[in-house]
């Protein structure tokens, strides 16, 4: 175990930070602006733990410190809560101790540090995401002003750009508002232009980096979702399982189990709240395909969905093919292998079950 564990609260300019020894007791509490900080991260002796809450800047300063030989890691703000000593009392002094103590714990799980690459594309990911809310924040306003006018637009991107392409023609909107309206649709058209630009990227991306192809042949699982993964998690070697994995994804359910009675909820939803989006999202096109499928052309796998199909409620199947998703790319990434969609024949539980039978 390291000497040292150093907890950082991370902010825009002052830094809190605290440092304790392996016993935990608190060594020193500094504050640095940030230009000091990354000073001082220089003097500090290699091998120390350097730990902070995953937030923005978080990667950054990680990479900052693998730089200068220590080691740094990244703790869900959930899993930092329950080290502060009083809840009542939050400063960033307290924030800074209890990053300390959480990283102190050999039960911690941490978040992987992204390198440039990563980020970079990530980037991508987040600035497309941004153009789809202001896309849809703005077809919205355009259908809300048109409502004061008494214009109802059909649902749909299409019919709302049919309308706009023919405004001259509807009897009662002032010229003043047309105008407006005009401005509106240039605005919305540059939006959507973007955002294809950024799928084209993310598309290009994926198609010249061999672990997004790979993880493509699975079903439910495109360019987009593929390049996600592969900036999000990298090798996936973090994580000891895909277990592990899907439960860092939120996509295990809760437990609520006491005297040895089994509770289990809902859904964590922790973790990486996009991913877990897409994964959702390609369950549904997995679950389509399935149903789709001739039985004699249906992979293990499709059999496999379509029997969660005829025994569970529609939320639990997709949940369950998002998990298995989750599970499948740790293991192509982990292990760098390709999709096998008989891998499942080949299980020990399977074989047992096949055996019994």
């Amino acid at each position: 175990m390291p000497g040292r564990f150093i907890g950082v609260d991370l902010a825009k300019s002052v830094f809190a930070v605290c440092t304790v020894d392996a016993a935990g007791r608190v060594l020193a509490r500094q504050e640095f602006k940030r230009e000091a900080f990354g000073r001082w991260l220089a003097q500090v002796p290699a091998g120390t733990v350097v730990a902070m809450e995953a937030c923005s800047g978080a990667h950054h300063w990680a990479r900052r410190s693998l730089e200068h030989g220590l080691e740094p890691r990244i703790m869900a703000a959930q899993f930092v809560t329950p080290f502060r000593k009083a809840r009542a009392t939050k400063n960033d002094h307290a924030d800074a101790e209890a990053i300390a103590t959480a990283a102190r714990q050999g039960n911690m799980r941490f978040v992987p540090v992204k390198d440039v690459d990563q980020q970079a594309w990530l980037s991508w990911h987040r600035v497309r995401e941004g153009y789809k809310v202001e896309s849809l924040a703005i077809g919205n306003r355009i259908r809300g002003l048109l409502a004061e006018f008494g214009v109802i637009v059909a649902q749909g991107d299409l019919a709302l750009r049919r309308r706009l392409a023919d405004l001259d023609a509807q009897i009662g909107l002032p010229a003043e508002f047309r105008e407006l309206l005009r401005d509106l649709a240039d605005h919305w058209k540059q939006l959507r232009v973007r955002l294809d630009a950024c799928d084209a990227r993310i598309e290009a991306h994926a198609r010249e980096d061999e672990r997004c192809v790979r993880l493509r042949a699975i079903i439910g699982i495109g360019s987009i979702t593929a390049d996600a993964a592969v900036a999000t998690v990298g090798n996936a070697r973090e994580f000891k399982q895909g277990r592990q994995m899907a439960a860092w994804l939120g996509l295990i359910p809760t437990q609520h189990s006491s005297g040895g009675h089994a509770r289990l909820g809902g859904i964590s939803c922790r973790g990486d709240a996009y991913l877990r989006t897409l994964l959702i999202q390609g369950a549904r096109s997995s679950l389509q395909r399935a149903k789709a499928v001739a039985t004699e052309k249906a992979t293990p796998e499709q059999l496999w969905i379509r029997t969660l199909d005829g025994r569970m409620p529609f939320g639990k199947v997709i949940v369950a093919i998002a998990n298995k998703h989750a599970r499948q790319l740790w293991a192509m990434l982990a292990h760098d292998v390709d999709y096998d969609p008989h891998a499942r024949l080949n299980h020990p539980m399977h074989q047992r079950a096949a055996h019994a039978a």
